[in-house]
């Protein structure tokens, strides 16, 4: 195990050249290919880490441990079509309090700028999708939207039920609103559920 440590920590490898040719063989083999019927998905997961000595560690949500704790999070890409699926890039996120001025430090960024800037990669990349998608703890993110729109990268993002969005002024805006629009008799007769 520590050879393999000393591998990944401190030989000269680049992982980003590594990882472009992981990719490249992706592309190029058949089974593997991308296409534009596929997905974009956007993610991030924590470990928690003791200490405070390595990059990017700090006090933050864990969500694979449903609270805040000392740990590291990575913001992933992954490739899917529903056949395949692999990972395309990855950054970790650094703690505002890494950085001289904060939120306000030019080099700081939100999960969801990571997010958006590796989505445009990925696209940039040769991975053409349908859509990025993500779950509702980037619904909240208007940076996030005008991000994937600049990248002309369509998206699907849940949203917390209560959590509004736009939409014409005679349309629902939240999932509960949207949820009160249908007509229901029961799961057997769901009426409009089944049109949308």
């Amino acid at each position: 195990m520590q050879r393999l440590q000393f591998f990944l920590s401190e030989s000269t490898w680049d992982a980003e050249q590594v990882n472009d040719r992981r990719l490249e063989l992706l592309r190029g083999h058949a089974a593997t290919a991308p296409h534009d019927g596929g997905v974009i998905v956007i993610d991030d997961s924590g470990d928690r880490k003791d200490g405070t000595a390595t990059a990017h560690v700090g006090r933050q949500w864990l969500g694979r441990y449903g609270k805040t704790d000392n740990g590291i999070v990575t913001v992933t890409t992954v490739w899917t079509d529903g056949r395949v699926h692999y990972p395309l890039h990855a950054t970790p996120y650094t703690p505002a309090y890494h950085f001289a001025h904060g939120r306000l430090d030019p080099a700081f960024r939100t999960k969801p700028q990571l997010a958006a800037a590796l989505a445009a990669r990925a696209k940039e990349s040769g991975f053409g999708c349908r859509a990025v998608v993500a779950d509702c703890a980037y619904s909240t993110s208007d940076g996030w939207y005008l991000a994937l729109r600049e990248a002309h990268l369509p998206y699907v993002v849940a949203l917390k039920p209560h959590r509004g969005t736009w939409a014409r002024a005679d349309q629902p805006h939240t999932p509960i609103d949207a949820a009160h629009a249908l007509a229901w008799q029961d799961a057997t007769h769901p009426g409009e559920m089944d049109a949308r």
